[in-house]
Formats: structure tokens, C-alpha cells, sequence
């Protein structure tokens, strides 16, 4: 459910005119590919996620089906998938079997051959897309033709080879699986570490058989048919984005995944080697750290900008990295990022390339950038720390000034920015409590 986060990676990368000529997907990414294949644009895209109700992913099974036996095929069915998500995200199969421009392909699990099977857009049938997105014990395994299809998670999670087969010398990875180094506690904690063992053990080995390819090159010795060394291009967020059941009961929402997607992209692309990523196992590593926390930031109002005047909308969200840092200094803002978006006639949407949240005296302050009509306008935002106190924002083309406007968040606001505020990589139940109360503390001092 979380890879909305890839939308606004894909979104970044379109807007930094960079484009592909093979595009592959497996398991949730191919939710991405497939809207891609069916003619939608990255910011199409991100709209569809951002509209997508999470509970459109659940449906359960016939309940005669749970009071017959203990050996149930799966804890629910795929109908939500078929009948609601893949129509909802646009999702067109006779258009990704028409697609030009750009070779897709599909990786599924042939469970009789235990192989993952690359399946080309040209040959994608609906049984295929939905058993692309079949994990075993949440969902049955698809029968199609003779054989049995499930997700191709547990034999690998992102195709590089196939990028090098084709010819591929540059190739960029959009990953979005967990991958630090905390083993936590726990039945479904522990099946997600089992999926991040099995996605991040065979992208090494793939890395490493890249790697290899790229020595024997270099070295003047044949290397299959390889004319040039591969560059690896990874964006990846800087700690393990939230888990399902956060994104099913609304402690993050898909604006907010997507927000930290485009965010995450955008900092690559402005720091990014030519020469892309070590060809190691850090390519997709993910920094170690306590807990953390995020919530929800919304307002809207009327504001004059850039000699334009209309209402002003923002949606937006803070997401913690690790509590201990922010609270060492709650004024510099360490580890908290501002992501969302921010509406107005003037430029219309237009997604934050950077963000930090302070707790600053007797103010909260919402900083950030973003880029729209080929400029770059920065937001300045402070309100009082107390209940129901107006947003002071102003948002002005880089280095010109404006006047601030008041923005006042409705009460479906404040009690949204109240439900939405949960604790992230905690071990458990009070540990998420003590982390929240640490930050409601500060917050009422």
C-alpha cells in the first residue's frame, strides 16, 4: 500500500527531464508501471494516490470460507485490488497492451517453476497484474493457464538484470522497502523482515553481478554482450517509510507518502555523482535511529502572491526522523522535514523540494521551497503554540518579499492533525505512547 511514495519519485524525476526507455516493475511497483502503461502522467498519478481510499485494498473471503476450515487460502481476497484499486488508480489493460514509446516489463512468480517470470506489457492479461501483487497468507494465489502466479517479492524485488539485457548502462531504482537495521518484535513486524531479507538480499546479488560485469570491462575481458559499465541510480527515503496498517488507519496518508517520495527524489537530483551509487550492499541502506513521529499540518485561507490574489491552501505534513535529535534542539528543526503541497491561482500545486519544522519560543515555524512556472518560491509559515491559533504565512518567488496572510486550519483540521499524530519505529505499543507524550510536552511548554 505505500508505494504512492513512488509516484512523487516519478514525478521528480519527469520534471528533471530524465526518461527511460525500459521501465520494470514487481510486486507494488507494478501498481506504478501499470498506471504509467495505461497513458497517465506522474502527476496524474500522484492525484490517483492521493484519491484512493486505503480500505479499497481490503475484501475479505466468502465468511463461510473462515467457519469451514482453519486452512483458509489467504486472510482475504483479491477483489478489492481487481474490482477497486486497479480501476480507481486508472488502471487500463488493453492501453498497457497497446503502449509505445517505452518497453515495459512485469515481473511474476511461477510458483510450480519457483522462477520469476518477466512478463512484457505487449502480454499482460489482468489474472497476471493481480497475481503480480499476491503476497502468500494475505491473499490466494492466482490460477491462470496451467500454471499458479503469485508476487515475485520472495525471489527478488527489483529486475536490474533485465535493464542490463536489454543494454541498459544507466539505470535508476525507486526502493521503498525498509532496509536498517532494527529487528523488531512481533508476527507481522517479522513476516515485513522476512520480505525485506528476501527484496534486499537478491537486489545485492544483483548489484554485485552488475559490479562484477562492470571489473571484467574495465579489465578488457568479455562481459556477455556489455559495451559499457552500468551506473546505478538509487532513491530511496532516509529511514523505512511507515508500514501498512499506518497507511490503512489513516496515521499517514498517501499525500504525505508521495510528498516524502518527491522530496527524497529532489535531493537526490540536486546532490547526485554522474556516476551514480557504490555497486554495494549501501545502495539501499537506510540510517539507524530511535523513534520517531509525524502528523499532519493544514490550512487554508485567502493570500495575495506574486501579485495574484485567491485562496491559499496548504497540505502538508511533519515527519520526524528520530524524536531524541529534534528535541536537542527543537529550534534548529534537526531531522524534521516539511513535505506537502501548497495551492494557489498564482501557480497553481505545486509539491515542496525541501521543508524543515521548528519549535521556535511560543511559535511552531514551517519553512520550505518549491518550484512552479520554471521559478522557485520559498514558504515561511509560524503560528502560537496553542489550540486553534491562525497560520502567519507568507510565500514569495525566491528572494523577493510578500505580504503575510493569515490562514486559519478549520476544526476538521486540528482534529485531523490530532488523530494523524503517531509515533513511527517503536517497539511497541507504550513506547509509541511515551514518544508521543515527549513531543506533546514540548508542544506545551
Amino acid at each position: 500500500m505505500r508505494v504512492s511514495w513512488q509516484s512523487g519519485v516519478l514525478l521528480a524525476l519527469e520534471q528533471a527531464g530524465i526518461a527511460f526507455d525500459h521501465a520494470d516493475g514487481t510486486s507494488g511497483g507494478t501498481f506504478n508501471l501499470a498506471m504509467l502503461l495505461s497513458g497517465l502522467s506522474p502527476a496524474q498519478m500522484c492525484d490517483r494516490w492521493r484519491a484512493l481510499n486505503p480500505r479499497d485494498f481490503v475484501s475479505l473471503l466468502a465468511l463461510t470460507t473462515y467457519l469451514r476450515s482453519p486452512r483458509l487460502p489467504g486472510l482475504s481476497s483479491q477483489d478489492g485490488i481487481a474490482n477497486r484499486v486497479h480501476p480507481n488508480l486508472g488502471v487500463d489493460v488493453a492501453r498497457i497492451r497497446a503502449a509505445r514509446g517505452i518497453a515495459g516489463t512485469f515481473n511474476v512468480c511461477d510458483f510450480r517453476r519457483k522462477v520469476s517470470v518477466v512478463i512484457s506489457h505487449e502480454q499482460v492479461v489482468r489474472e497476471l497484474l493481480v497475481a503480480a501483487v499476491t503476497l502468500p497468507i494475505l491473499m490466494p494465489a492466482v490460477a491462470h493457464g496451467d500454471g499458479i502466479w503469485t508476487d515475485a517479492m520472495w525471489i527478488r524485488d527489483a529486475n536490474l538484470l533485465e535493464g542490463v539485457r536489454r543494454g541498459s548502462d544507466e539505470i535508476w531504482l525507486v526502493w521503498c522497502i525498509g532496509n536498517d537495521g532494527f529487528y523488531r518484535d512481533g508476527s507481522f513486524r517479522q513476516y515485513v523482515h522476512m520480505l525485506e531479507i528476501a527484496a534486499n538480499g537478491s537486489l545485492n546479488g544483483e548489484i554485485e553481478q552488475i559490479r562484477q560485469g562492470n571489473e571484467r570491462l574495465l579489465a578488457g575481458e568479455p562481459a556477455g554482450d556489455r559495451k559499457a559499465p552500468v551506473r546505478l541510480h538509487v532513491i530511496r527515503p532516509d529511514v523505512p517509510i511507515p508500514l501498512d496498517p499506518d497507511y490503512l488507519l489513516g496515521r499517514i496518508d498517501a499525500a504525505t507518502l508521495v510528498g516524502l517520495g518527491y522530496r527524497a527524489a529532489c535531493r537526490y537530483l540536486d546532490a547526485r555523482d554522474p556516476e551514480g551509487v557504490a555497486l554495494d550492499e549501501s545502495a539501499t541502506r537506510m540510517r539507524d535511529g530511535g523513534p520517531g513521529l509525524g502528523f499532519r499540518e493544514r490550512a487554508a485561507g485567502a493570500a495575495r502572491i506574486d501579485g495574484v490574489e485567491g485562496p491559499l491552501e496548504l497540505r502538508l505534513a511533519v515527519e520526524i526522523g528520530e524524536l531524541d535529535r529534534f528535541l536537542a534542539d527543537p529550534a534548529a528543526g534537526a531531522d524534521a522535514a516539511l513535505v506537502g503541497e501548497v495551492k494557489h491561482p498564482a501557480f497553481g500545486a505545486a509539491l515542496l523540494r525541501s521543508g524543515c519544522f521548528r519549535v521556535d519560543g511560543r511559535h511552531v515555524v514551517l519553512e520550505g521551497e518549491f518550484s512552479a512556472n520554471g521559478r522557485r518560491y520559498t514558504l515561511a509559515a509560524s503560528r502560537r503554540r496553542r489550540p486553534g491559533a491562525a497560520l502567519r504565512v507568507a510565500v514569495a518567488v525566491a528572494g523577493d518579499t510578500a505580504m503575510p496572510a493569515a490562514l486559519s486550519p478549520s476544526h476538521g483540521d486540528r482534529a485531523d492533525r490530532a488523530a494523524s499524530l503517531h509515533a513511527r519505529r517503536t517497539p511497541n505499543l507504550p513506547a509509541g505512547a511515551r514518544t508521543v507524550a515527549r513531543f506533546a510536552r514540548l508542544m506545551a511548554r
